[in-house]
């Protein structure tokens, strides 16, 4: 499918998502929303995909907010509907996807664009990388998960000084603060991520997504995590891919995980 908002490439089971508005700094509007969730939802159900990849093209901006434009005059009414939307169809989307997501951040990540690496399942940034939500300084607060990710990710005193200041931070803090893993060099950005990439590739996806179902499972409201756990380990035993690495385990073998 082509896309007007979003360029993808696929290599060694990796499908790399490039948010593609240069002159916007790959600022987030209605229509690139709707084509990542297309995008996220394909590249989900292709069992050949393994691991995704979400970076911004360019060396300025990974996404630097989303296009105020598009509802600088919404009513209660509208920006309700537009934040409850916009996090079923994306950021909640993606953070519950079964394939693992790793955002390559390559510049700003401020407001949506913070929001959208925090979905993701966990997040490298280049050290040209600044990260903020300073949605407070419009008037507004963060809408798309991010009064929620942030405490989850940095702890609650530093995500409030974040939101409150509506500062950025640099990579280094970033990694400092646990908001991403790794901070390398611009040029070294999306050759790390395919690494790690290659990594999770090796292993088994069933348990993966499983593994994805339990932790996330801590985080939710009246979820008992342990129980998901408990019941996605048992799970396992009853896959292809649980008989395919115990046996290659026993065998002295690299495991070939059939994927189901």
């Amino acid at each position: 499918m082509n896309y007007n908002n979003i360029l993808i490439s696929l290599k060694d089971n990796i499908s790399t998502i490039i948010i593609n508005r240069p002159k916007k700094l790959n600022a987030l509007n209605k229509e690139t929303i709707e084509e990542l969730h297309d995008a996220f939802y394909n590249a989900n159900e292709d069992k050949n995909i393994k691991v995704i990849i979400l970076t911004g093209s360019g060396e300025k901006a990974f996404v630097a907010g989303a296009d105020i434009s598009e509802f600088a005059n919404f009513d209660v009414e509208e920006g309700t509907r537009l934040a409850a939307k916009g996090q079923e169809i994306l950021f909640d989307f993606v953070e519950n996807l079964s394939t693992p997501v790793i955002a390559a951040i390559n510049g700003f990540a401020l407001g949506g664009g913070l929001e959208l690496a925090m979905a993701c399942h966990f997040r490298v940034a280049s050290e040209n990388a600044k990260m903020g939500l300073p949605e407070v300084s419009l008037g507004v607060i963060p809408g798309y998960g991010g009064t929620q990710r942030l405490p989850q990710l940095v702890g609650k005193g530093l995500a409030m000084e974040m939101i409150m200041t509506a500062g950025m931070i640099n990579a280094e803090t970033a990694l400092n603060y646990g908001l991403v893993n790794h901070v390398t060099k611009q040029e070294e950005l999306i050759p790390l991520c395919q690494k790690i990439a290659s990594k999770i590739s090796n292993n088994s996806s069933v348990a993966i997504s499983a593994a994805i179902k339990a932790v996330n499972a801590n985080f939710k409201d009246g979820v008992n995590g342990f129980h998901v756990e408990v019941t996605e380990f048992g799970n396992c035993f009853g896959t292809e891919d649980f008989e395919e690495g115990t046996s290659a385990f026993l065998e002295k073998r690299k495991a070939d995980f059939p994927g189901c």
